[in-house]
C-alpha cells in the first residue's frame, strides 16, 4: 500500500506511532472546556486569565486563542442594549467631570448610575445600579415596578451606607431621575459630586451600559423572564449580582480578579492591620 500510494515504509510508521501518542494540549483542552462549561459566557481572554489565576496556567495567551478557534469555543459578538432614561430638557445639567475616563486609584473615587428594564409576567421591572469604576464593583442597586427618582436615590442610598462612602464623582446620563431636586438634595447630603453625559453621548457613560448588557446577556436573556413573577426575576438579578458579579466572575480590567477580590487585596495593602 505504501508503494501505490508513494510513501516510505519508514514514514508511515513513524505517522502511525504518533496517532497512539496523546496530543500536547489535550490536558489544557479539556480544563478549556470544563471552565466553559461552568461559565458559557466566558471568551478566550477570560478562559486564560481564569486558568492564570486558579490553576496555575504560565503559557501563552496566544496559545488558549488559537485552541478556542480551532475547537469553535468563540463567543459571538456582545450587543449592546440602550438606555432607558429620558432627559429633562428643562433641568440644569451638570458638566461632565469623567470625560470618559473610567478608572480610578482607590475605591469611591468615581461612581457610575443608571437604569435598566427587564419584562416580566407583572410588567416591567426596574433596576437601578451604581457601579464603582476602581474595580467594577456593583455597590449598590434597587429594584421595583416603576423608575421614579426614588429608585435611583434608594440605589445611591444603600451604595453609600454600605461602604461608608462620602465625597466622591458620580456620574450619569441627564435622565429625569438624576437631574430631579430629590437626587440632587441626597448627593449633596453624602458630599457627591454630580457629574453628567453630554445629550446623546452615550459612549459618556459606556461602562455603566456596558454593566446592563453583560446582566442581560449572561443572565435575564437566558431566561423568558416575560412569563415569570417579577419577584421571581429580582432573585435571578439579585444572585447575578451579589453572587456570580461581584463575587466569581473574572474582570479582565481587574487582571481577572473579580470586582470585590480586588476590593479585598487593595484593603489588605492599604489599611493598616489591626492590633
Amino acid at each position: 500500500m505504501c508503494r501505490v500510494l508513494g510513501v516510505s515504509e519508514t514514514g508511515y510508521y513513524k505517522w502511525l506511532k504518533r496517532q497512539s501518542k496523546p496530543n500536547k494540549y489535550d490536558e489544557l483542552l479539556a480544563k478549556i472546556r470544563q471552565i466553559r462549561a461552568a461559565n458559557p459566557d466566558y471568551g478566550a481572554h477570560r478562559i486564560y486569565l481564569h486558568l492564570k489565576l486558579y490553576q496555575g496556567y504560565t503559557g501563552s495567551y496566544y496559545v488558549i486563542l488559537k485552541l478556542c478557534k480551532i475547537h469553535h469555543l468563540m463567543l459571538k459578538k456582545k450587543h449592546h442594549s440602550r438606555g432607558i432614561t429620558k432627559a429633562d430638557l428643562a433641568a440644569q445639567a451638570s458638566e461632565n467631570l469623567i470625560q470618559q475616563d473610567f478608572t480610578a486609584s482607590s475605591p469611591n473615587q468615581k461612581w457610575l448610575g443608571d437604569i435598566t428594564e427587564i419584562p416580566t409576567a407583572d410588567g416591567k421591572l426596574y433596576v437601578a445600579a451604581v457601579l464603582d469604576c476602581f474595580d467594577g464593583a456593583i455597590v449598590g442597586f434597587k429594584m421595583a415596578d416603576h423608575m421614579r427618582a426614588e429608585l435611583c436615590v434608594d440605589a445611591f442610598t444603600s451604595a453609600v451606607k454600605k461602604y461608608q462612602a462620602f465625597g466622591m464623582i458620580f456620574h450619569s446620563d441627564r435622565g429625569s431621575q438624576y437631574t430631579s431636586r430629590i437626587y440632587r438634595d441626597v448627593l449633596a447630603r453624602y458630599g457627591a459630586v454630580q457629574s453628567m453625559s453630554k445629550t446623546g453621548k452615550c459612549y459618556d457613560n459606556a461602562r455603566m451600559e456596558s454593566f446592563f448588557a453583560t446582566l442581560k446577556k449572561e443572565s435575564t436573556n437566558k431566561f423568558k423572564t416575560e412569563t415569570m413573577r417579577m419577584e421571581t426575576v429580582k432573585s435571578i438579578v439579585f444572585r447575578f449580582i451579589e453572587i456570580y458579579y461581584n463575587r466569581k466572575r473574572i474582570y479582565t480590567t481587574n487582571g481577572g480578579y473579580p470586582p470585590l477580590v480586588k476590593r479585598s487585596h487593595y484593603y489588605q495593602e492599604n489599611l493598616p492591620q489591626a492590633v
